[in-house]
């Protein structure tokens, strides 16, 4: 039996059309990615394969090219489809967050840090650089690799916050770990920044460290700013 033969209600993109993205299943939503199943399966048969063979929808999303073309009914036409998607969704979140405040919008904030660097294999340290009523100036990943306080560099900081004439910043970086909380290394640079930033008037908002899940933990809540 192909999706076609399915009563309407319980096929994929009628039942989004009809109800919404959010309803369906992790397997219905690849499914209509797919479009397609493969020689005796339909594509939520082939969905619900692949999530099982990955393990999370998240694991199949962050997949290379190599892991991902050694599964059946993918390639790289469909791999760079599924890259097109997710930058798309990263750039509506970058768009929604320009046109919000920071400070008053800080769930879309985590999010959108989150999505941009959640997926890394190797540390990023990264700024949103805000104008004086707390709007998105610009985002910047400024350095790769251990973050301590020595491959963070305060007059890198200062100097890109002079360039955007920023009133504020905040600060992200992800742990491949996915542990979301703060070392003795993140501690110490973050209070050097501040400090440096501090003496051109120039507010450290927040820090956030981002981990493995959908959560980031956040300086400013723990008290640590």
């Amino acid at each position: 039996m192909t999706i076609t033969d399915w009563p309407e209600d319980e096929r994929p993109r009628e039942k989004l059309i009809k109800r919404g993205a959010s309803a369906l299943s992790d397997a219905e939503l690849l499914a209509i990615f797919l479009r397609t199943g493969v020689k005796g399966k339909t594509a939520v048969d082939l969905a619900r394969e692949l999530l099982q063979e990955y393990g999370s929808l998240r694991a199949l999303l962050e997949a290379d090219l190599e892991r991902f073309q050694r599964s059946l009914g993918l390639g790289s036409a469909k791999y760079a489809s599924l890259q097109a998607v997710l930058e798309m969704a990263r750039r509506h979140l970058r768009e929604e967050l320009d046109r919000s405040n920071a400070l008053t919008s800080p769930e879309l904030t985590r999010r959108y840090l989150i999505s941009t660097l959640r997926a890394y294999p190797y540390e990023v340290f990264a700024c949103l650089l805000l104008d004086n009523q707390h709007r998105v100036i610009h985002f910047v990943e400024l350095f790769r690799g251990t973050i301590d306080g020595a491959s963070v560099y305060p007059r890198e900081v200062v100097k890109i916050a002079l360039d955007h004439n920023a009133a504020a910043m905040i600060f992200a970086h992800n742990h491949p770990s996915g542990v979301a909380e703060p070392s003795e290394a993140d501690k110490f640079i973050t209070q050097r920044l501040k400090q440096a930033l501090g003496l051109l008037d120039i507010r450290v908002l927040d820090h956030f460290i981002i981990g493995d899940g959908l959560n980031a933990y956040s300086f400013a809540e723990h008290g640590l700013l």
